[in-house]
């Protein structure tokens, strides 16, 4: 069963942060299009703003998932250096209590968001619905339960490992 989990966490934490990488790529060339329509071109094209935003804000959403199962989570360093090694088990289950109630909130208030903006169109972009940019909250907090639960059971802490 353990094994299982870990093996549908690493698949959808690497699907997602693939598409948070794709994400970023396209921002990156909607960046590149809009500087030269801007100030090569002197036509600037104003749909370009608002999918940039738009797919930074999927890239936020679905990067958060790996930075969870790499252990990158709110977590009290100098309690975990100081404490006793049982603590430590303690200090991640509470860290991880409190990481999924706020991811919770996330998804709950996000769906609610998403659904409601839905009535909603994008400034630039009239034929494209407000829904796409706010579900990536509730879908981002799904993929980030899933790496949180993941790093609980198979824990990584590499940002205490690589903290200076």
């Amino acid at each position: 069963m353990k094994n299982a989990f870990l093996t549908l966490e690493r698949w959808t934490s690497g699907f997602a942060m693939a598409v948070a990488c794709l994400m970023l790529a396209i921002a990156s060339t909607l960046g590149v299009f809009q500087i030269l329509t801007r100030f090569v071109l002197e036509e600037p094209a104003e749909w370009t703003e608002v999918l940039i935003r738009f797919s930074l804000i999927w890239m936020v959403f679905l990067a958060i998932p790996m930075a969870f199962r790499q252990g990158a989570m709110v977590s009290v360093d100098v309690l975990r250096r100081w404490s006793p090694r049982a603590f430590g088990r303690v200090l991640d289950w509470l860290v991880c209590i409190a990481t999924l109630a706020l991811l919770a909130v996330i998804i709950w208030w996000g769906w609610d968001y998403a659904r409601r903006g839905s009535v909603q169109t994008m400034a630039g972009l009239e034929s494209l619905s407000m829904f796409w940019a706010y579900v990536a909250m509730p879908i981002g907090g799904v993929f980030a339960v899933i790496g949180v639960i993941g790093n609980l059971i198979d824990p990584k802490n590499t940002e205490l490992e690589n903290a200076q």
